[in-house]
């Protein structure tokens, strides 16, 4: 549901080989809901193949602040996910934050 006090953020990456992803898409994408004035990730969701793969990744990005940097999600990520796409998942959340940056300075 649309909230006008929310973003939509999508951040890309180039997922690697031998995934089952990599049949359906030949990219990961990382896309966040926002809080607007916190940077508070609401909402998390991902590309990967399976719906528990994306849930997870989503349950593992809610509540971190986009304004706080992407270093602890990144870490979150790190140690919590043993995926052949975690690469692909933190150069997404790299360029998502980078998106987010951009967005904060117009």
């Amino acid at each position: 549901m649309y909230h006008p006090k929310t973003l939509f953020i999508a951040g890309h990456s180039r997922l690697p080989q031998g995934m089952a992803a990599k049949s359906v898409f030949d990219t990961l994408t990382v896309t966040v809901e926002v809080d607007y004035k916190y940077g508070v990730i609401l909402n998390a969701s991902c590309t990967l193949a399976t719906e528990h793969g994306r849930q997870y990744i989503g349950d593992l990005l809610k509540g971190y602040s986009l304004k706080d940097g992407i270093e602890e999600p990144i870490k979150s990520i790190q140690l919590q996910y043993r995926g052949k796409a975690t690469n692909a998942i933190i150069a997404a959340l790299k360029d998502l934050h980078l998106q987010y940056k951009q967005i904060n300075e117009d």
